[in-house]
């Protein structure tokens, strides 16, 4: 090449560099908190879900008026009641119990302190309870209430119950405080036939209300405030119902509260109730000997139920509440991946709607390529005024290998290439976004390096802006190659190249095979620091390693692109005290300069990612690894109310303070966090299907410690479903029965073929 074009091409790689530089410095002023949200602490929040509705409230079931807090009633990322109080005689209740075991349903128990009267008449502490049943229903969008009154003394009572609203109808970025734009204007709120009325003028021209009905009518109104006049016999009781019910429309009539609007709450509760034990049933059903693990799987399960939303006719497993009940590519498909044991169809619905969205063109504000799977959809107002690139967003560099995964898995497990074919064309897309797209610079690896100016810097499911850091404490420098997305693409050639081969396709097949091996041979030897016995956290520019100790080599393993001899020593390295603290896998050793045991990506704990990473240990053989994973799982979960995992806690090592330390604005319920016990119990039984084989395999099953039986019913693989028991013998060995086949199904110990 002469020197002249040599120098050319020299100083617009430079210019290149420099203007990726800049981006990614804009970005990090705009995007670099190391959280998903600079909101008040919600780590004691009840919330309550259903479909695409939910509310949240601190332990007294208040979302406090005014203030810099994530609570309050949300619909379509759009947070329409931000504020909810209740005084008794103007003094606040004291809260005795909460509880939100159903997702649909919370309840709270509230009395009175010392409050002494404008006439100077005592209402003794405790003398009055309050019952505050509560309620979310998706078919009409309302919040439905019922709060009864009881008068506990021998003696007569009467005082003023008041409750006040407040509407803000905030975009949920605007509360997260990423980008706080006002866009729209809220008119006056006002009372009319006996209801209170928000009304708010979107800048997407969307008219939004919420409207406060009331049964029996208030006996005084001021402002948003409605008062009643509580007069109450000894030992009796009274019952107030409200319901605050959300419109939306581009024609401002059809937002005007329904003064006919009554809620008829037994009957609404007995509908959800019906709609989750159904679900839960028609799940694969797991039990044992052990009141603990029942019942945290049975939280996890009923927590995926409230987390079940629907975008058009299908549903999804929308990532976690508040910050990210939308359709989130990652997550929703590692959810997918991690329940596909106990019910594939959410995993085939999850995979026709991201094919839907499934990006055809080039979109820099979107960090869209063809062929790419989205990141994070949103459908509020700023999304729909071009605020934000979320209509759809693409700058995930892991959901589109990980499509790929969840449809090779799919297929495992129902033994059908129906939906392999139904995606075809999406499958053929993804394929050549990795290889066209994904890989920036030609050396073989997926990397990204985002081009939107409000897109993420970091793209890998560690996607906060200071995650990705150098062992120095800088940060990594785009493009950057992380070590678990290697993993990912390895996977997801090698599983689609299987169902090719089943489809006849051969020579497809064995390309894609070939790509696979000749991916694992360059990663192991570029991605692996000898000196630290693991592999590298990622690749940065200039194909430097971002040489620090981290969880994601863990996903490598369950990936299976790991050599034999690094895997062992990988393992090793993360279970090491500076990365295992008791609880789990650390995000980042607490030996790195960046450590923050409170730090979003940077020495936390995820169930999620100790889920694949125990998953991965299965997978190389190493047993005793993985059920030290489940069972630090299994005794964080205890400390958790209701035994609700959620979506991240403290690095903290057990040892300093005997339960995991809460952190501030995690989500809860949570979507992959909730699917991680029901993953981790799938991979210590050693589930492991061959659907087309009409087959289902048991591989070195294990069982917690404290468990002695375990029954798993109802395993769908392919068109039959199995029975299976496992129980410990008295030299603490698994042994394996077959209760019940239904269909054709051969059930079989021992490893797979390899």
């Amino acid at each position: 090449m002469p020197k002249p074009q040599q120098a050319a091409q020299a100083a617009t790689h430079q210019r290149h560099q420099l203007s990726l530089r800049e981006k990614h410095e804009h970005k990090q002023r705009v995007l670099t908190q190391g959280a998903p949200s600079v909101t008040g602490s919600i780590a004691d929040a009840v919330v309550i879900k259903n479909g695409n509705l939910f509310f949240l409230t601190n332990s007294a079931g208040i979302a406090p008026l005014g203030g810099d807090h994530g609570f309050g009633l949300y619909y379509h990322d759009c947070r329409y009641l931000c504020g909810y109080d209740l005084k008794l005689a103007g003094a606040r209740p004291l809260c005795l119990v909460s509880t939100a075991t159903e997702g649909y349903l919370a309840a709270f128990q509230l009395t009175n302190p010392d409050i002494r009267m404008s006439d100077g008449a005592l209402i003794r502490k405790e003398e009055i309870g309050i019952r505050w049943e509560r309620l979310v229903d998706a078919r009409k969008r309302a919040l439905n209430e019922v709060i009864t009154i009881r008068n506990f003394e021998a003696r007569d009572a009467a005082f003023p119950l008041a409750f006040s609203f407040e509407a803000g109808f905030e975009d949920v970025f605007a509360i997260r405080g990423l980008l706080p734009e006002k866009l729209g204007r809220s008119r006056e709120p006002v009372w009319k036939d006996g209801a209170l009325s928000f009304v708010y003028e979107g800048g997407d021209k969307l008219y939004r209300s919420l409207s406060v009905h009331f049964s029996p009518a208030p006996d005084s109104i001021e402002g948003t405030t409605a008062s009643f006049d509580i007069r109450l016999q000894r030992g009796e009781r009274k019952q107030l119902s409200i319901s605050l019910v959300i419109a939306e429309s581009e024609n401002i009539d059809e937002v005007a509260p329904d003064p006919h609007y009554r809620a008829d709450f037994p009957r609404i509760e007995d509908k959800l109730r019906c709609d989750c034990d159904e679900w839960v049933e028609d799940e694969a059903a797991i039990s044992s000997d052990s009141l603990l693990l029942n019942a945290i799987l049975d939280r996890s399960l009923r927590d995926l139920h409230a987390l079940k939303s629907r975008l058009g006719e299908r549903e999804y497993f929308a990532a976690g509440v508040p910050w990210f009940v939308t359709l989130f590519g990652r997550d929703s498909i590692v959810t997918a991946l991690q329940t596909l044991a106990y019910n594939p169809e959410i995993a085939a619905q999850t995979l026709r709607l991201l094919a839907q969205y499934q990006s055809r063109q080039m979109d820099e504000w979107r960090d869209a390529q063809p062929g790419k799977i989205l990141h994070e959809l949103r459908t509020g107002e700023m999304a729909k005024l071009g605020e934000i690139p979320h209509s759809p967003y693409y700058g995930t560099i892991d959901a589109t290998p990980l499509f790929l995964i969840l449809v090779g898995r799919h297929a495992a497990w129902t033994g059908d290439l129906k939906l392999f074919d139904e995606l075809r064309d999406n499958i053929e897309l993804a394929l050549e976004w990795m290889d066209k797209y994904g890989d920036l610079n030609g050396d073989g690896f997926i990397e990204y390096a985002s081009t939107s100016e409000k897109g993420l810097i970091n793209q890998g499911w560690k996607d906060s802006g200071d995650a990705i850091v150098n062992a120095d404490g800088s940060l990594a420098r785009p493009p950057i190659a992380l070590v678990e997305v290697q993993g990912y693409a390895y996977q997801a050639k090698r599983e689609i190249a299987t169902l090719f081969r089943r489809a006849g396709d051969d020579e497809r097949a064995a390309r894609l095979e070939r790509e696979a091996d000749e991916l694992r041979r360059k990663f192991n030897r570029d991605f692996w620091m000898e000196e630290k016995g693991v592999y590298a956290l990622a690749l940065q520019a200039d194909r430097q390693p971002v040489a620090v100790v981290s969880s994601n080599p863990g996903h490598a393993l369950w990936s299976g692109i790991a050599d034999e001899d690094k895997a062992r020593s990988t393992m090793e390295r993360l279970m090491a005290d500076d990365m295992f603290n008791g609880w789990g896998v650390r995000t980042l050793s607490d030996n790195e300069r960046r450590y923050n045991p409170i730090g979003y990506h940077l020495g936390t704990v995820w169930p999620h990612d100790n889920s694949i990473i125990a998953a991965g240990f299965k997978r190389y053989g190493f047993d005793k690894a993985a059920m030290r994973i489940f069972m630090g799982v299994i005794r964080a979960s205890m400390h958790f109310d209701h035994y609700r995992l959620p979506e991240l806690f403290a690095g903290f090592h057990e040892r300093e303070f005997g339960v995991p330390a809460r952190y501030p604005v995690a989500c809860h319920p949570q979507a992959w966090a909730a699917g991680s016990v029901p993953f981790l119990i799938q991979t210590s039984l050693g589930l492991v299907p061959e659907a087309f084989e009409q087959r289902l395999r048991v591989v070195r099953p294990q069982l917690p410690d404290f468990v002695y039986w375990l029954e798993a019913r109802r395993i769908r693989v392919g068109a039959a479903s199995a029975d299976l028991r496992f129980e410990r013998a008295s030299d603490g060995t698994i042994s394996f029965s077959v209760l019940k086949v239904d269909g054709r199904l051969n059930v079989v110990g021992g490893e797979p073929q390899v």
